[in-house]
Parts: C-alpha cells; structure tokens; sequence
C-alpha cells in the first residue's frame, strides 16, 4: 500500500531516526506560530521514543487534504508500519507562503504548504528545500465592491486597495501574469496590496475597508453570492484550476536525513488525496466541521477543486517570475528538476 515508503527502502540506506528539528509550533492563530513544549512524559510509547515533524499550512478548502491526513493519522500510520517507531506531528496554521518560508529558514518548520509562487521563491534563493508534492488546484478571482472599476486598467495609477495574502504570494505573482497579459508592467498594482489572510480579505471586501480581494476556493465562490460585489474577469482566466496553486515543501534535511520519514511523509498526503478523490462527500463530511460550511457547501467546494500529486506550471510559473523580478533573474532555474524532488512527477 505504501508505494513511495517501499520505493526508498529499496533506494536508500536506513538513515537513524532522528526528529526533523527541535524546536516545536504550535497550531495556534495565523502567522503567530509559537513554541510549543513537548511533556517530557510524552516522548515515549510502548515502541520507544516519538519522533517529531513540524509542519505549516494555511487556509481554504485547497488544504482540505491536510485535514484529512491530520484526522486520519495517514502520515503517522505510514511512519509506524515502516519504523515501528510512533510519530507526533505539530501543525500550524500561518497566514501566508512567505511566512512559512522565514520558519522553514530558521529552522522551526520542516514541511510547509504554500502558493507555487512562495515555493519557487524558497527554492531559488536557497532556503534548503524543494517540492515534494503537489496538492491542489484551485481557481481564483478578484471581486471588488467598487461600480467604478471594470477591468485591471481602471486600477493602474490609482490608490484603491486589492487585499491578498503577502507580497509574494501566489497570487501576487497571478496578479502579475494578468497585468502582463493586459499590457501593462506586472508590478503596476504593488503598491496597491495590502496584506490579509484569505477570511480577513473577504471581511475587508464585505465591510468596504477594501476595494478589492483576489482570493480562492471557497472565498471566491462565497464573493460571487454576493449582489454588491462584481468580478474583473482578467485574473479568473490567468491560472486555471488544473494548474498547480498549492505544493508541499520539505527540508533537504529531512529528505537526505530521515529516507523513512520523507517515505512517510509523501505515502500520508497521497493517501489522503487518494481518500478526497475516491469519495468527496465522506471527505466533506470531515472538512466541513472545521472550515464552518455546511456539507452542501463544502461539497460544492470540493468539487471545483482539483487534488493530485502531480505538479501542473510549477516551471512555466519560475520562469516568468525569473523575467518579471519576482525572483532574481539569475536564480531562474534552468529546469522542472531544479525546483522538485525526484520522487515528483509533473512539469
């Protein structure tokens, strides 16, 4: 069943089995990850000592499969069945790709799950990881409350302001792909962004504190039930769903250092994609009573997104950043295998 763990036990020799780091977060509120002790009683089972694995993530229905894993105890059931040793992973939620990437840099985070843009910057500036997997596909928009805006040109040289998550995020960079597409300079709209959490984005937008949101699955679908709000259909057709938005990154350490914890690591989020895919509505039923939908709802918003390992765009996306200066132009990777681990397939 476990077809990547069986891959690197045959590839690889057995690493000893140490935590990823030692420093632990907490799953505590977006972008404010804090230490969190481990009781000195809680580092043992019955099998021996519990390895830790510190990972981050980030919100919307585009980390459904996180959830799942998390619930199902995919990663850890995977680790045991290989190692025989317990795993204990420590999950926190952070507000934005780049946020995530300044933990995996000091070292507080060994696994991330950010926006393909946030992946390609950490690869290229050498931040010590790659991508491991894919995890979804979603489609994104930007809605605005403003009768006086119909397209990007109406916001070029003008102060209204277009909430996303950070500068450098994906959808900074799709922003910019929409700019360019349009004629216009991929960064004509930065100073612009103001910095939100995807929930606080659509707040801002509702309540008028913003003119403008670009965002994903399902605050985008909420958005458009809205009567005051219109689309610019500019953004909606630069990044399609079955293009790569959301990717895992891990630590070199981890993937030279720990074979049998990466194996695991790989065989949990294939797992639960697998269990999203090969019944929606039971992954619903999960997913709903922490994303606050109803499981109509959350049905509708599985469904429009697309969830596999394989990666759709990952190069195509570096290389314009490369050209457009969202990441040094002499950091533009040369090819897909630059920016992946060999396990990944796609392009």
């Amino acid at each position: 069943m476990k077809r990547f763990a069986a891959l690197m036990l045959t590839v690889c020799t057995v690493a000893s089995l140490v935590g990823c780091s030692g420093n632990n977060a907490s799953s505590a509120g977006a972008g404010d990850a804090q230490p969190q002790s481990q009781p000195e009683s809680e580092t043992k089972d019955e099998v021996g000592e519990k390895d830790i694995l510190n990972m981050a993530y980030q919100y919307g229905l585009a980390y459904a499969p996180l959830t799942i894993a998390q619930e199902k105890g995919f990663i850890e059931e995977s680790y045991k069945e290989v190692t025989g040793r317990s795993l204990e992973i420590v999950w926190t939620q952070m507000s934005s790709g780049p946020d995530i990437n300044t933990g995996i840099a000091s070292g507080t985070i060994d696994v991330g799950f950010m926006g393909v843009g946030p992946a390609v910057t950490g690869v290229t500036k050498g931040l010590g990881y790659k991508i491991f997997t894919n995890l979804s596909g979603q489609e994104h928009g930007l809605m605005t409350n403003d009768d006086s805006v119909n397209s990007l040109g109406d916001l070029v040289g003008s102060d209204k302001q277009i909430a996303l998550v950070n500068i450098g995020a994906i959808q900074h960079v799709i922003l910019g792909m929409a700019l360019s597409e349009n004629g216009y300079d991929a960064h004509a709209l930065d100073s612009n962004i103001i910095a939100m959490k995807h929930p606080d984005g659509m707040t801002a937008l509702e309540t008028g504190n913003v003119a403008l949101h670009l965002t994903s699955n399902p605050y985008i679908y909420k958005e458009r039930d809205e009567a005051s709000l219109h689309e610019l259909n500019e953004v909606a057709n630069i990044w399609s769903a079955d293009r790569s938005f959301i990717v895992g990154v891990a630590s070199e350490t981890l993937y030279n250092d720990n074979p049998d914890l990466y194996a695991a690591l790989c065989d949990g989020i294939s797992d639960a994609i697998d269990f999203i895919n090969a019944d929606v509505k039971e992954a619903a039923a999960i997913t709903a009573e922490f994303d606050g939908n109803t499981l109509e709802d959350e049905i509708k918003y599985m469904e429009a997104g697309n969830y596999k390992t394989e990666t759709k765009g990952v190069y195509e996306l570096a290389v314009f950043m490369a050209e457009n200066d969202f990441i040094d132009a002499s950091a533009k990777p040369s090819s897909y295998s630059d920016l992946v681990f060999d396990n990944v397939n796609g392009d």
